[in-house]
């Protein structure tokens, strides 16, 4: 449920921005979406559709890239891909590494008329 409220805050990012540059209207929101982020992408597309009605960005389409997950273990240093199930470090099983990507959520570009 909290899709909602980040939707209006990128909603607001975006208009905020293309009125900035001039623009009658938004054709597309490029964002990053990380693999592990609590962000679904489902729910942010449900409440952009409803969002933004009646705003320069109606109709403006929605393209994520999902950034795969990238961590640092804390005891050794090895960088690895961790595994949603399992996060343990595959070189010592340090189980709390440092996620260094992957829970991102933001937007990269927009692309204005």
């Amino acid at each position: 449920m909290h899709e909602l409220g980040v939707t209006e805050e990128m909603l607001s990012l975006v208009v905020r921005e293309a009125q900035a540059h001039g623009a009658s209207r938004v054709t597309a929101v490029n964002l990053l979406l990380g693999e592990f982020s609590t962000i679904v992408e489902e729910s942010v597309r449900f409440y952009w559709d409803f969002l933004c009605r009646g705003t320069i960005a109606e109709g403006a389409d929605l393209h994520f890239t999902i950034v795969p997950a990238a961590a640092r273990c804390r005891a050794c240093g090895n960088s690895y891909r961790p595994d949603a199930r399992d996060e343990r470090c595959p070189v010592c099983g340090e189980a709390l590494p440092m996620l260094i990507q992957g829970d991102e959520f933001r937007v990269e570009s927009i692309d204005i008329e």
